[in-house]
């Protein structure tokens, strides 16, 4: 029985399929995301880049909604072929991305899109072992983001104080500052957030304003703390490297163009997304401004807590404190970056 079910799923499978024309590329693209998602709606403006630029030469196939990679094991999945281009996310990543974990904690005065993707290029520049934890991978894009703040069910967050004892979600380069701050943070997938906030399992998210709508956090949370938290930029769509390295000239000229296509599809996406949430929020949810001396004690700490986890990334024989001088020297005021601090 269970034979005959495999192999009903194969012929079902094989019906669906388009033949692909000769003279065409067909490129799988996997995400986790549904296609009415903002990442996704980004994809699918990189989608129709790429099938006008290339005159229909290279078609695009997505595959929607976790159906075919998962969170932490995306990077490794499209390394081996189970797609050809996908959504990859670093900070979920079991073992092999140290570095791209904790770089995302070197933000700081970063705060739009733009300037979190330059400093990490800047980074990037110096620094070797970001290559060498994308090994295989062909990078097609870098993803920032709209600066996040603590959304929580139950409990009201007035200042940093009150974060004493609050189960709270964050990404792994924020999990020590809140610690420090007496929270009790966990890291988890972000497709796991709403149930653990419906259940009770954790009190609140650190997430920005565009998760109320994107993820109907706003169904789950009755305040929202505006505290500007820095927000890194990281790889989020890669390539299988023997898949790049197969396609014409021509092909991977296309590709390298449509770059700058998707970041930026995806950073308007990402502004539209929290313009709507920030709509939504001002009818749903309580919205409370840091003062001046909780921002600067959380800044304050994060620098520290970021400088601390450059170091020790060298127990892994990586020179994180590298990448570390370079985003200080780069950030020469807020928001202007420049490679090195040079002019």
């Amino acid at each position: 029985m269970r034979r005959a079910a495999i192999l009903f799923c194969l012929i079902l499978v094989a019906a669906c399929s388009r033949p692909v024309p000769e003279g065409v590329t067909e490129l799988t693209y996997a995400s986790p995301y549904p296609p009415s998602h903002p990442f996704s709606r980004a994809d699918q403006t990189w989608m129709e880049f790429i099938e006008e630029r290339s005159k229909g030469r290279i078609r695009i196939k997505p595959i929607w909604s976790g159906a075919l990679l998962s969170a932490d094991m995306s990077m490794t999945e499209i390394r081996h072929g189970v797609a050809d281009i996908g959504l990859i996310t670093p900070i979920y990543t079991r073992g092999g991305t140290h570095l791209l974990r904790t770089q995302t904690g070197f933000y700081s005065g970063a705060d739009s899109i733009e300037s979190q993707l330059a400093l990490y290029r800047c980074m990037a520049a110096v620094e070797p072992e970001f290559d060498r934890e994308l090994e295989g991978l062909k990078l097609l894009a870098l993803q920032g983001g709209v600066l996040p703040g603590i959304l929580t069910s139950s409990n009201r967050v007035d200042s940093l104080d009150d974060l004493q004892g609050l189960r709270i979600r964050a990404p792994t380069e924020l999990l020590p500052v809140l610690r420090n701050l007496g929270a009790d943070p966990v890291d988890l997938p972000m497709g796991e957030v709403y149930s653990a906030l419906a259940k009770g399992v954790i009190d609140g998210v650190v997430a920005p304003p565009e998760t109320l709508q994107s993820l109907h956090f706003g169904e789950v949370t009755d305040y929202f703390f505006d505290l500007r938290i820095p927000r890194g930029a990281y790889p989020s769509r890669a390539m299988d490297l023997d898949v790049w390295r197969s396609l014409s000239d021509e092909e991977r000229a296309i590709l390298e163009e449509s770059i700058a296509v998707w970041e930026g599809a995806l950073a308007d996406e990402n502004r539209a997304a929290a313009a709507a949430g920030e709509a939504l929020a001002a009818d749903t949810i309580t919205i409370i401004p840091a003062n001046t001396e909780d921002q600067q004690r959380f800044d304050d700490l994060y620098l520290r807590e970021g400088e601390a986890n450059a170091r020790a990334l060298s127990d892994f024989g990586i020179d994180g404190m590298a990448a570390y001088r370079t985003a200080r020297a780069s950030l020469v005021e807020r928001d202007t970056v420049r490679c090195g601090g040079a002019t």
